[in-house]
């Protein structure tokens, strides 16, 4: 009797321990998935694959959608940006322990491999390709 309710609960508990081996416990993908988690959208897109983890250069020129350029630069916890037009300013890491977001009262920009989303208070976003 007792080898009869083992044996059911042993069958009733495998799929879940099979499903829980399956499932990653953190955020980060592993090992194997990191490419193919990286190329999988730029591949079914028809494009080439940007390694974003790759470290950032100190300083890029970008070309924005409106027809400018930015030149940023990148001081670690800030980024300086000068822009065509000979306007610059300095924006601070938001929040500061990040790499990829930085803003200043209500401008902003936000890099992503080789894009950078421009927010400028009152005008709409525009995107920068490196």
């Amino acid at each position: 009797m007792a080898l009869g309710r083992t044996f059911r609960a042993t069958l009733a508990l495998s799929p879940l321990l099979i499903a829980m081996a399956c499932v990653p416990q953190g955020n980060e993908p592993k090992a194997g998935n990191k490419i193919a988690a990286l190329a999988s959208p730029a591949l079914s897109a028809g494009g080439t694959v940007t390694d974003v983890t790759a470290p950032q250069p100190r300083t890029a020129t970008y070309s924005c959608a409106d027809g400018g350029r930015i030149t940023i630069e990148n001081l670690g916890t800030s980024v300086h940006v000068a822009g065509s037009d000979g306007a610059s300013e300095d924006l601070q890491a938001s929040p500061a322990n990040q790499n990829s977001r930085y803003e200043q009262a209500h401008d902003a920009i936000v890099i992503d491999g080789r894009e950078a989303l421009v927010m400028k208070a009152g005008s709409t976003p525009v995107t920068c390709k490196r």
